[in-house]
């Protein structure tokens, strides 16, 4: 379940008259000077204004997301002009990413909330598309999957591959055919004449491919779900041959990507608690040395070109960077060095790394986009990520849980209050795989603002670490729970916060976390705020199984081993329910649910409304129209947030 944080055709218009927003190397995009007033909570509520800022492969051109109110803006700048030369108006289109294919051609990744196309039937869901845009042309064009004699969906599963195949630029597609059922497919996209084939047909709902240098189909990974099996095959001459199997009802391996060298593929396991990433070597079929105890980062930095791995992240909590190249590592280092004491991301670069876009969170810059020349180790901010908002500070903390667990997260505190006797909001991520990081949080940021310190937890089952995931297995609603009251209690003792006036706010798993705040834990918080909340775990796992067609499936299995739980009738279930204690509730409870919500349906808020109700206690719900799971939309999250923040005073 992805926390608040993630495919039909859509109409794009092109607009040619955009504005000078980038000029100069060394040059600010012209935002307004912040506010270090208090912004109202709108400041935070709408989406970015700079988004998805990214450079072209060779690294003289710039394109990035604009947006005012639900409507961006792509515009295209050359580093050096002072003016954009390209752009597109993309409405309230839900624009979710772009990159560049090569150096003009963009790749823009939308999605539309909707039921199947026309012609299929089956529950509504998120649908993501794809749309080019030339830079020379300045047009802008859908990624048809029609293909002749064949039945397809005009969506997109999977990220594309970029490659270079006889000197064009090709896009490697995953998508849906269709035969007796709906199944993976691999689509092969030329970019210059746009043409597109299906050269890959699955024959399992859980197909993945990786393609080489030349374009080829390298590695099929197929997980055959009701038999808990896997199997990998590799190229050998002109067929994939199997080159290795195994069982796995939950932690199934996956494919990590090809080496630097490109002979052999990384395949990652769980092994004794820990993830280990494994080479098969593409020559024979045999498997190398596993990587060293710890070098099995969390997410992989490939080449654009060739799909091989040149680096990777470790440590969530402050995102650490490490490239095979030594070279590399020093222009990542310099990076560093340009902004110390800030948290750095890596966004975008140039493919030599001579020039590199990166997010910077900070005392000294805030929250801004900034461009790094490496030839002049000079440093460009080129704007903030929202306008007229200045961050507040954010400190690590850790704390003991009741069974001795070490529990890290984040503190948020007011601009200019003093750290004594504060309001707080516990605020739960959701997943509840996932993991809150020194990063800037748009939730948390506008809570602050309202003078509340917010606790962020990374709560056991948190995404630090698999041993820190293990460690909620069986504790959803339990040990997962009193995590989140261990934190209330610490900074009560510490004398940071007021423990008469705290409440528990959290979307998705986070909204669970907060209904449970006041079923299962009555006394500790004052009130209770769930955005996109599970308040029915038996018909939540209901809903969900009906979606996947069939039981005993590896997502059941999933949430079977958080809730500790056999089944969705599984009387265990009822003792973590919120709705099924009520009665126990004696704090005001505001609930806020997107209609158009696909991962965790809006019944789940509509039930507990009336069950709450029904038992006469004191509840609101705020029912956001056109709005999905992860709060897309600026006037929905600006709804969001003003009804929160009025509930809350």
């Amino acid at each position: 379940m992805d926390g608040l944080n993630t495919r039909q055709r859509s109409r794009i218009r092109l607009h040619l008259g955009a504005g000078a927003w980038i000029f100069g190397l060394i040059a600010a995009i012209p935002f307004a000077k912040a506010d270090v007033s208090r912004p109202s909570p709108d400041a935070y509520g709408r989406l970015p204004t700079l988004e998805d800022v990214v450079l072209s492969p060779e690294g003289s051109r710039l394109a990035f997301i604009r947006t005012i109110g639900d409507e961006r803006n792509l515009l295209v700048v050359q580093i050096g002009q002072s003016k954009a030369f390209g752009g597109a108006r993309v409405g309230d289109v839900k624009l979710r990413h772009i990159r560049w294919m090569d150096d003009d051609n963009l790749l823009i990744t939308t999605s539309t909330t909707s039921l199947p196309p026309i012609g299929f039937s089956g529950a509504e869901r998120e649908w993501f598309q794809l749309v080019t845009y030339n830079v020379a042309t300045r047009k802008m064009a859908g990624l048809d999957f029609d293909i002749v004699d064949e039945r397809t969906f005009n969506v997109v599963t999977g990220a594309p591959a970029v490659r270079e195949v006889g000197g064009a630029t090709t896009l490697f597609v995953p998508g849906l055919y269709v035969t007796d059922r709906t199944l993976p497919g691999l689509f092969k996209y030329s970019v210059a004449d746009r043409r597109i084939k299906l050269i890959a047909k699955g024959s399992e709902p859980w197909t993945d491919w990786l393609i080489d240098d030349f374009g080829r189909i390298a590695v099929e990974f197929v997980y055959r779900d009701e038999k808990k099996a896997w199997e990998l095959k590799s190229r050998k001459g002109d067929h994939l041959t199997l080159v290795a199997n195994g069982n796995s009802a939950i932690d199934v391996p996956w494919v990590v990507g090809f080496d630097v060298s490109g002979d052999s593929i990384l395949v990652g396991f769980v092994e004794n608690g820990d993830p280990v990433w494994k080479p098969l070597m593409l020559k024979d079929g045999s498997w190398g040395v596993p990587l060293e105890k710890g070098a099995a980062f969390r997410s992989a930095i490939e080449d654009r070109k060739t799909g091989r791995i040149i680096g990777g992240v470790t440590d969530i909590d402050d995102s650490q960077y490490f490239f095979f190249d030594a070279e590399l590592q020093a222009h990542w280092n310099a990076i560093l060095r340009a902004f110390p004491d800030e948290h750095v991301d890596l966004v975008s670069h140039s493919d030599d790394f001579t020039k590199v876009v990166v997010r910077i969170f900070g005392v000294k810059d805030g929250f801004v986009y900034a461009l790094f020349d490496w030839y002049t180790h000079q440093s460009a901010i080129l704007g903030q990520v929202y306008q007229g908002v200045v961050p507040a500070e954010v400190r690590r903390i850790s704390y003991r849980a009741a069974d001795g667990l070490t529990i890290p997260g984040y503190l948020t505190l007011p601009r200019g209050a003093v750290d004594k006797n504060l309001a707080l909001i516990v605020m739960p991520h959701g997943g509840p795989a996932a993991a809150d990081t020194l990063d800037f949080d748009w939730w948390a940021q506008a809570f602050a603002a309202e003078g509340y310190a917010v606790l962020q937890p990374n709560y056991r089952g948190s995404n630090l670490s698999y041993r820190h995931v293990a460690a909620g297995f069986g504790e959803w609603g339990r040990k997962m729970q009193t995590d989140l009251s261990d934190g209330v209690r610490y900074l009560a003792e510490q004398g940071i916060v007021d423990p008469k006036r705290v409440c528990i706010v959290g979307g998705s798993y986070g909204g669970y976390a907060a209904l449970a705040g006041v079923t299962l834990e009555a006394g500790v918080y004052r009130c209770a705020i769930s955005v996109a909340g599970i308040s029915d775990l038996k018909r939540f796992l209901k809903w969900t199984d009906y979606r996947i067609g069939h039981g005993n499936s590896h997502s059941q299995r999933y949430w079977d081993r958080f809730m500790g739980a056999s089944s969705p009738n599984d009387p265990a279930l009822r003792a973590i329910s919120p709705i099924e204690h009520v009665s126990a509730v004696t704090a005001p409870v505001l609930l806020i649910h997107g209609r158009d919500d696909t991962v965790v349906p809006y019944e789940q808020s509509d039930v507990m409304a009336d069950a709450l109700k029904h038992a006469g206690k004191s509840v609101e719900l705020v029912r956001l129209k056109h709005e999905d799971h992860w709060l897309s939309r600026s006037a929905t999250r600006q709804q969001m947030l003003e009804a929160s923040v009025a509930f809350l005073q």
